[in-house]
């Protein structure tokens, strides 16, 4: 399969997946990263660079995205979602949902499809980020739309860290370090 038609199934699947099972405020939301890593690839698909250029921040970013997914899970974080949008949320894992997992997975192919110049591993790098960085910042525009004052929002407190550990690695992405474009023997400065 052509890459650019794997990474095309691959993200109209994730969408279409979230908005089977959790309806459309979620799948419009994973869109901003998928869109958005995917605008950021199109737009930058020309320069070259490897892994060594964003190591740092996408090892640190999964971490914290380890920990985003711990928080979510530890208060409730989809039931919350499901108030707040009216749309049910399944109880239990299904053959769906847990594909919808194993394409999110994808984003650990990252550090062995870059050091290869695979543009699907760059894709996946920008919308890696861009989901992190962009998309997981509703976590603070949802309290907004729920009764009460301004207050904690299920996966809110990991966000604050998490995004901003994805900013850097999308400037990393947009201004590579010396030495990533010539290979992944270069160290990161």
């Amino acid at each position: 399969m052509d890459p650019g038609k794997g990474r095309d199934f691959a993200g109209g699947l994730v969408l279409a997946l979230g908005y089977l099972l959790l309806g459309i405020v979620p799948t419009a939301l994973f869109a901003t990263g998928y869109v958005g890593g995917f605008l950021l690839w199109v737009c930058t698909r020309g320069r070259e660079f490897g892994f060594v250029a964003v190591r740092g921040p996408y090892w640190l970013t999964m971490a914290l995205f380890v920990a985003h997914k711990v928080e979510e899970s530890q208060t409730d974080f989809f039931p919350a979602l499901s108030q707040l949008t009216g749309h049910p949320v399944p109880q239990e894992i299904t053959p769906a949902g847990a594909l919808l997992y194993a394409l999110a997975g994808a984003w650990l192919l990252v550090p062995v499809l870059m050091p290869r110049r695979m543009p699907f591993g760059s894709f996946l790098a920008w919308s890696f980020f861009c989901a992190m960085g962009i998309t997981e910042l509703a976590h603070f525009v949802f309290p907004l739309f729920m009764a009460g004052p301004y207050a904690y929002f299920p996966g809110m407190a990991t966000v604050a860290l998490l995004a901003p550990s994805a900013w850097w690695g999308l400037f990393r992405m947009v201004r590579p370090v010396p030495g990533s474009s010539s290979g992944e023997t270069g160290k990161a400065t």
